[in-house]
C-alpha cells in the first residue's frame, strides 16, 4: 500500500511547542521530565511504546493485557507507561520538543486540540486510520481545522441519577421530568416532602464548567458568547437552585467526588454525574434510576464529552507509523471495544458496540443516550482557546452562586475576559 509523506520527517514546529507548553504551565505547573520511552527500533519487529492514562490498572489488569496482545498480533513486544493524565500533556510535548515520543499516546480529548495545534500528532488520513464508524459527535473532540487527530477509545458524560424512593415518598413521577420547569418543580416537591433536591459540582475548576456545561449548552448558549441572555437563564437556574434550598451551599465547594458522597446517603432526590459512578451507584443501598440532563424546553441537552483518543504522535522514522497504525486499529476494534468500555467504565463510540452494551446491560439505555447527545468541549473549532473561556466560565459560575455577582453581571465580566477586552 502506497503510503502519503507523514511528517516524521520535517522539523518539529519548537516554538508552538513552546507556547503549548506555557499554557499548560500557567494552568498546572510543568512535572520534570523523567526518562522518556525510547522508540529505537524501526518497523517490522522490536519495541513499540504506548502511553496511557490509566495507572490504576497494572500489568495483570485486562487493559494492559489487551495492549501486550495488540503488539503480539503487530509482530512488536509493547513498552507501556502510564502517567495520571494531569501529567501526560506535559511529558508528550517536553518528549516531543526532544523528539523522543511515543508511538502510540492515550490522551483526554480535550488536550488533543493543543497537541495537534503543538504539531506533534499525526491525522488519521494520513495515517489511514478509519474512523468512519465512529459517532460524529464523539469525532468532534478531536478534530481541528477540518483535521481529525486520533480516534476515541470510548466516552464518558453526565446526566441525572435519581433516587427512586425519594421521589416516590414526594409524588414526583420521573417521566414528568422534562425540561427546567419540570425539574424544578420535582425539586420543590422533594423540598417540601423534607428532603434534599439536587447535588453537583460547581466548585473553580474545569470540573465545575464540566458539570454547568449541560445547562449551558441546554439553553441554547455558544462558549463564544458566554455573556448571552441564554446563557444567563442557565446560571439563574443554579444559583435560583440554591438560593430556595433545591440545592446545597456545598455544590460551591463540591468536586464529583465529594458531591457523589452526598447523593450516596440517600437523601437527595437527584445528583449530576457520570458513568464512572455506576459501580459506587451499584453499592448505595437504594434504588436507582438515571436520566439524560433535560434541555431549557425539553429533548436531552448536549452534555460534555469524556473519554480518550488514541492518537500516534510524530516519529523521526516514518517506518514505525504502519505498526502504529495496527495498534492503534487493534485497540480501538469493534472486537476489542465491549471488553474495553466496559474496562474502563466507558460507552463505545460505534453505534455497533453501543448497541451490544445495551444488551449486556439495559441499564446503559440512558448513558448511550446522553452519548450521542454529548458535545466535545473543543468542539466548535475552539481548539486550545477553551482552557480560557472555561476559566472565565467556572469563575462566572462561582461570582453568582456565591452572590457576589448577578448571573447577568458575572457572564458579562466573563466574556470580556475570555475574548481579552
Amino acid at each position: 500500500m502506497n503510503r502519503p509523506t507523514l511528517p516524521g520527517n520535517r522539523r518539529y514546529p519548537r516554538r508552538l511547542i513552546a507556547v503549548s507548553l506555557s499554557v499548560v504551565a500557567a494552568a498546572g505547573g510543568i512535572a520534570s521530565c523523567s526518562s522518556s520511552p525510547s522508540s529505537s527500533s524501526s518497523a517490522g519487529g522490536g519495541t513499540y511504546t504506548v502511553w496511557d492514562p490509566y495507572p490504576q490498572f497494572d500489568k495483570t489488569s485486562d487493559w494492559a493485557k489487551l495492549i501486550d496482545s495488540c503488539g503480539s498480533k503487530a509482530g512488536v513486544t509493547i513498552k507501556r507507561t502510564a502517567f495520571d493524565t494531569s501529567d501526560l500533556t506535559n511529558k508528550e510535548l517536553l518528549a516531543a520538543q526532544q523528539g523522543n515520543s511515543p508511538d502510540v499516546l492515550i490522551v483526554d480529548n480535550p488536550v488533543v486540540s493543543t497537541l495537534a495545534e503543538a504539531g506533534v500528532l499525526t491525522t488519521t488520513a494520513e495515517n489511514k486510520l478509519d474512523t468512519s464508524s465512529v459517532e460524529p459527535n464523539l469525532l468532534a473532540a478531536g478534530t481541528t481545522s477540518g483535521k481529525v487527530y486520533g480516534t476515541p477509545i470510548g466516552a464518558n458524560t453526565l446526566a441525572l441519577y435519581y433516587n427512586k424512593q425519594v421521589l416516590t415518598k414526594a409524588g414526583v413521577d420521573i417521566a414528568s421530568v422534562k425540561d427546567w420547569d419540570s425539574l424544578t418543580a420535582a425539586l420543590a416537591k422533594v423540598r417540601k416532602a423534607g428532603k434534599k433536591g439536587i447535588t453537583f459540582s460547581a466548585i473553580g475548576t474545569e470540573e465545575g464548567s464540566f458539570q454547568f456545561l449541560p445547562w449551558f449548552w441546554g439553553s441554547g448558549a455558544q462558549l463564544t458568547d458566554l455573556g448571552s441572555s441564554d446563557a444567563a437563564s442557565a446560571l439563574s437556574l443554579w444559583t435560583g437552585w440554591v438560593k430556595k434550598g433545591y440545592a446545597p451551599n456545598s455544590v460551591i465547594n463540591n468536586t464529583q467526588t465529594t458531591s457523589w458522597q452526598e447523593f450516596a446517603t440517600g437523601d437527595f432526590a437527584f445528583a449530576e454525574n457520570g458513568t464512572w459512578q455506576l459501580a459506587n451507584a451499584e453499592k448505595a443501598g437504594f434504588e436507582y434510576g438515571v436520566l439524560p440532563i433535560p434541555a431549557a424546553s425539553g429533548g436531552n441537552a448536549a452534555a460534555p464529552t469524556g473519554g480518550e483518543f488514541v492518537t500516534v504522535p510524530v516519529q523521526k522514522d516514518d517506518a514505525r507509523y504502519a505498526t502504529s497504525d495496527k495498534l492503534v486499529t487493534c485497540l480501538t476494534s469493534a472486537k476489542n471495544s465491549l471488553n474495553t468500555d466496559t474496562t474502563l467504565s466507558y460507552i463505545a463510540p460505534t453505534s455497533e458496540v453501543q448497541d451490544q452494551q445495551i444488551a449486556a446491560n439495559p441499564a446503559l439505555k440512558a448513558w448511550v443516550e446522553a452519548v450521542k447527545a454529548a458535545k466535545g468541549r473543543t468542539s466548535d473549532n475552539l481548539g486550545t482557546k477553551y482552557p480560557k473561556i472555561s476559566e472565565q466560565l467556572w469563575g462566572a459560575v462561582q461570582s453568582s452562586l456565591t452572590g457576589s455577582k448577578t448571573p447577568e453581571a458575572a457572564l458579562s465580566a466573563a466574556q470580556s475576559a475570555a475574548s481579552g477586552n
